[in-house]
């Protein structure tokens, strides 16, 4: 990136890897110094929460508002009606408006943690696109907005001519998802003067409509910035761990597991990740990601702290510190043993289970279940077979044990592994 900005938005953009590329680089940066812009980003409610794959355009948002501008966070109540067909093999499960609000329920929780939602200059602004979506007449919105727009540029956009050059289907359904969010960008713009629109790579076919149907129904200059698909150094994409999705919401992966995911960081994307999941100045950041050997486990430690602080607030980020030295750290009570002392417990993931669910036992295999270290029986079964398994830091070899309401009067840990572990208890 050779262009050297004059906003500290934009150079914060490029200084911590965020910027993948920009519509009008100058006519932004000449924005920006102008005085407070508006910009957004927008969140379709697939899920009822967001995962890490989102964190680093949040942190984006972020940082909008702490150089000095006003973000937006739009929920898409509309257009996950209809389900975004970029670079997908198939086609959105169609969800009904109940399990779309519930969703959007869900998600909301995890902005206020990252953005002020007030009154100032710069307060961020949580919509929904279903309000302006919702109402709108079909034929006025062919006559008025699809006539902008030429399917042969349609069918050029490359998360679209993927799917075709597969033979796979894209339904009409489908192919009206880029209209509608070109069209947020249109009423964002002429509602709140949102002049930029943010989002991944994967995101600039769409983003760059909206800005052509801006400057064609109302003459007005607006641009689009995106960051790069966030890959590990293996190649792996981000936010995926053996476990599933890494859930932001800690009512779907606790902070100790969330910790664990950013302790765990592969050694050559410390450094990235620092720059862009923490606010560490970036000088720090790189001398972290340049320490070796085992002194990069202190810089992983780092790197877990400040993300999950962040997230889930600095007490929780300690609790999960803690617990994770307790486990993996100098502590051992009997030697050649991972022992977690008592002190170290609040940290981990915690199931509470009721004298009823209990009744007269429950089965080991249901437990592993029931804390998520197992996604089922079998493979809880298959866990403690391959010698995985354990039970109060002792290994678990009868997949048939069952635990009545006496071994339970005080909590049990389990443990998958070496990495993975959860407490039961009596709720």
């Amino acid at each position: 990136m050779t262009y050297h900005p004059k906003s500290d938005f934009i150079a914060t953009m490029i200084e911590r890897g965020f910027l993948a590329d920009c519509t009008d680089y100058q006519g932004l940066d000449d924005a920006l110094i102008s005085g407070v812009q508006t910009a957004y980003i927008g969140y379709d409610a697939t899920a009822q929460s967001l995962h890490v794959g989102h964190l680093m355009n949040i942190m984006v948002l972020r940082w909008l508002q702490k150089t000095g501008h006003k973000p937006i966070t739009l929920m898409g109540g509309g257009t996950t009606k209809v389900g975004d067909p970029s670079f997908r093999s198939d086609e959105r499960p169609l969800l009904g408006p109940e399990q779309i609000d519930a969703n959007i329920a869900g998600m909301q929780k995890v902005f206020a943690k990252y953005l002020s939602y007030d009154d100032s200059e710069t307060g961020a602004l949580m919509l929904n696109n279903a309000e302006w979506l919702d109402s709108l007449n079909y034929l006025d919105f062919l006559r008025d907005i699809g006539r902008h727009f030429s399917v042969n540029r349609m069918l050029s956009f490359e998360s679209v001519k993927s799917r075709l050059d597969r033979e796979q289907s894209l339904s009409f359904l489908e192919f009206n998802y880029m209209i509608l969010q070109a069209y947020d960008f249109l009423e964002l713009n002429r509602r709140y003067n949102c002049v930029l629109q943010m989002g991944g790579s994967d995101q600039w076919g769409n983003i760059v409509n909206g800005i052509d149907l801006t400057r064609r129904v109302l003459d007005h200059e607006i641009y689009g910035l995106t960051t790069p698909l966030l890959t590990t150094s293996d190649g792996r994409k981000m936010g995926k761990s053996q476990g599933g999705a890494v859930w932001l919401n800690e009512d779907m992966l606790s902070s100790f597991e969330f910790f664990q995911f950013w302790r765990n960081t592969t050694d050559a994307d410390v450094g990235r990740f620092l720059k862009i999941f923490t606010e560490l100045p970036v000088e720090e950041c790189e001398r972290l990601g340049a320490l070796r050997g085992a002194e990069i486990n202190s810089a992983k430690k780092i790197l877990a702290y400040e993300v999950t602080a962040l997230l889930h607030g600095e007490k929780a980020a300690k609790s999960a510190m803690d617990a994770a030295e307790g486990i993996f750290g100098t502590m051992a009570a009997r030697e050649g043993e991972n022992y977690l002392p008592s002190e170290f417990l609040a940290g981990l993931p915690t199931i509470s289970l009721t004298l009823d669910e209990i009744g007269e036992g429950i089965s080991i295999v249901q437990l592993f279940v029931k804390s998520g270290l197992a996604k089922s029986g079998k493979e809880a079964k298959r866990l403690i077979a391959e010698n995985g398994a354990k039970l109060d830091d002792a290994p678990l070899t009868d997949a048939g044990l069952m635990i009545d309401a006496n071994a339970l009067s005080s909590p049990i840990k389990l443990s998958a592994g070496k990495k993975r572990h959860a407490l039961v208890q009596l709720g």
